[in-house]
C-alpha cells in the first residue's frame, strides 16, 4: 500500500488500536501490497467501522468501492437485515468484492452494483447513515450533491483522500481554499471544491482524520 503522509507514528499507534482484521482482510492487505491497488489501510479501515457503529449504521453507501475493502471494514457494523451498497465500474474487481464478501459472511447485506456510483444512487431513496466518497477526484463534490438529502441527521459523509492522491498536491489544494487564482491540477482543483462545498453546507459539519492519506468527515446536524 502506498506510504502515508501522515506522521508514521501516528498511523503505527491507530494501527494498533484499531479492531482485529481476519483472515480475508489480510488476503486483501497482501492483495493490495502486491498489487499496489490503493486502500484505505487498515488504520482507517477500523475506524470506518467504529463510525458505522457510532452512528448504529443500518444502511450504507459507497461512490467506489474496489476489491471491497471499505465495505468489508464496515460491513460488521451493519445490521444483519441492514444493508452496505458497493459501486464499482470495474466488473472485476466488483466479482471480487462479491467474493471477499460471501467469505467473510456478509454478502447477504450487500447489494454489488456495477457501474458510475453517482448515476446509481440515484436509483436509491436512501437514508444512508453512512457514505463514503472514493471516487474520482474531481467528481467529488457531485457525488456529494447526489447524496447529501439521503443522509438523515446523525449521519456521517465521508470522503478519502483529502491529504493525498496520485497527483493531488496538497499546496494548491490549500492555495485554492485560501482564495488563490492557480492553475491546480484537475484532482487538487475536486478536493479544494469539494471541501469549499461540505465546509459552506449549514447542515453539515466538517473536521480532518489525520489518518491514511487525510479523510474528511462530515456529519449532519440539521
Amino acid at each position: 500500500m502506498d506510504e502515508t503522509p501522515l506522521p508514521d507514528v501516528t498511523e503505527q499507534f491507530a494501527r494498533t488500536i484499531a479492531p482485529a482484521s481476519d483472515p480475508v482482510i489480510e488476503e486483501m492487505d497482501a492483495k493490495a501490497d502486491r498489487e499496489g491497488f490503493p486502500t484505505v489501510g487498515p488504520a482507517v479501515g477500523g475506524w470506518l467501522r467504529l463510525v458505522a457503529r457510532m452512528v448504529d449504521a443500518d444502511r450504507i453507501f459507497e461512490f467506489g468501492s474496489g476489491f471491497g475493502y471499505s465495505a468489508y471494514w464496515m460491513a460488521p457494523a451493519v445490521s444483519d437485515d441492514g444493508q452496505i451498497v458497493l459501486t464499482e465500474i470495474d466488473a472485476d474487481e466488483l466479482e471480487e468484492a462479491r467474493e471477499f464478501l460471501d467469505r467473510g459472511g456478509f454478502a447477504d447485506r450487500a447489494a454489488f452494483e456495477h457501474g458510475d456510483a453517482i448515476e446509481t444512487v440515484e436509483n436509491y431513496d436512501g437514508p444512508f447513515d453512512v457514505v463514503l466518497v472514493d471516487n474520482e477526484k474531481h467528481r467529488y463534490a457531485e457525488a456529494f450533491e447526489a447524496v447529501r438529502r439521503k443522509v438523515p441527521v446523525g449521519g456521517a459523509v465521508v470522503a478519502d483522500n483529502m491529504i493525498e492522491a496520485g497527483p493531488l498536491e496538497f499546496e494548491e489544494v490549500q492555495a485554492l481554499l485560501d482564495g488563490g487564482d492557480i492553475d491546480a491540477n484537475e484532482t487538487s482543483r475536486g478536493i479544494a471544491t469539494y471541501l469549499e462545498r461540505v465546509g459552506d453546507d449549514p447542515a453539515f459539519e466538517t473536521g480532518l482524520l489525520p489518518l491514511g492519506e487525510g479523510v474528511a468527515v462530515s456529519v449532519r446536524v440539521e
